[in-house]
């Protein structure tokens, strides 16, 4: 078969890497498709996607349409008469879109599909207490994250593995996993799987977007659940808690990003243990989750040692 013409849609940090194999690899990546620029931060400063800004490194041309069923933009896509388009971390698209190359549109998931579909499957593996994620090439079709499985790789995660160190580990080996779907594609064997018969009657498990109520840390559950809850959202979105002032009633909010699990009975209630110097502590059931690393609304990011110096832990409570 001839070379093959690329279209590659992505945009945040998890999609530059699985590019840059392909293009190592001598693929031809006729154009990148993106987010468009948007202002971000304090200063409301326009920022392009990190893919946007490898592709312009590599002199790759770049569309960032608004809307997928813009005529314009379906015509430059056309224009460039792509074989094939991969997708990695990036927005649903249209069929009109996904149905326009020949060889069609593959999808690069971190997940092990069926399950985990949706949009945050890291962070879900984590908090629901997985021992096993992976990374997904599949074809796209209607419903999100369906359509026919081509090749999976599985990625142990440790048990203090944060979403972070997930998100590292699951973008090297989806690089390679994507370039073996491109070889396989080249050469037109390779194998398509259809995700029902993998469920077998049974309802995937899911990964939705996370919202600002979902990170708030639940001191009430048990100890294994809060520890994988919080290094499931640790560098981001981040969990989050509330100590309140028991003097003046005030409540304060912070990031927590990592914490130490302890199985310890204490036969005390939930609430705060601390020395004021070293150690932050929060009485759990079934043991202990010390808070090594937070950060307080509007201050940077600490370690408790140094969060104790400026806060008096014991004018507060959960």
């Amino acid at each position: 078969m001839r070379e093959l013409r690329i279209v590659y849609m992505g945009t945040p940090d998890f999609a530059v890497y699985p590019l840059q194999k392909l293009l190592e690899a001598g693929y031809k990546v006729v154009a990148v498709v993106t987010n468009p620029d948007k202002p971000a931060g304090r200063g409301q400063k326009i920022q392009e996607s990190p893919v946007k800004k490898f592709a312009v490194e590599k002199g790759i041309p770049v569309l960032q349409p608004e809307r997928f069923r813009d005529e314009r933009f379906l015509e430059e896509l056309r224009a460039f008469q792509a074989d094939l388009q991969l997708v990695v971390a990036f927005k649903m698209l249209p069929e009109v879109v996904w149905n326009m190359p020949p060889l069609g549109t593959v999808n690069l998931h971190a997940s092990l599909l069926p399950d985990y579909r949706g949009a945050a499957p890291i962070n879900w593996a984590i908090m629901n207490g997985e021992r096993c994620s992976g990374v997904t090439t599949f074809l796209l079709k209607h419903e999100i994250d369906t359509g026919n499985l081509i090749f999976q790789e599985r990625v142990e995660i440790g048990p203090n593995m944060t979403a972070g160190e997930l998100h590292d580990q699951l973008m090297y080996t989806g690089a390679d996993l994507l370039v073996k779907t491109v070889e396989a594609m080249t050469v037109g064997n390779y194998p398509l799987q259809d995700q029902a018969g993998l469920l077998a009657g049974r309802e995937p498990k899911h990964a939705p977007k996370i919202f600002k109520e979902d990170m708030k840390v639940d001191w009430t559950l048990d100890l294994d659940t809060i520890f994988n809850h919080i290094r499931g959202l640790s560098p981001f979105p981040t969990a989050w808690t509330e100590f309140r002032n028991k003097k003046t009633g005030e409540t304060v909010s912070l990031k927590i990003f990592e914490t130490e699990r302890i199985v310890k009975e204490h036969g005390k209630e939930v609430g705060l243990s601390t020395d004021n110097k070293t150690y932050l502590d929060v009485l759990v059931e079934g043991g202990i989750i010390r808070i090594k690393e937070l950060q307080l609304s509007g201050k940077k990011r600490m370690k408790t040692e140094e969060f104790l110096r400026g806060f008096h832990i014991e004018d507060y409570s959960l």
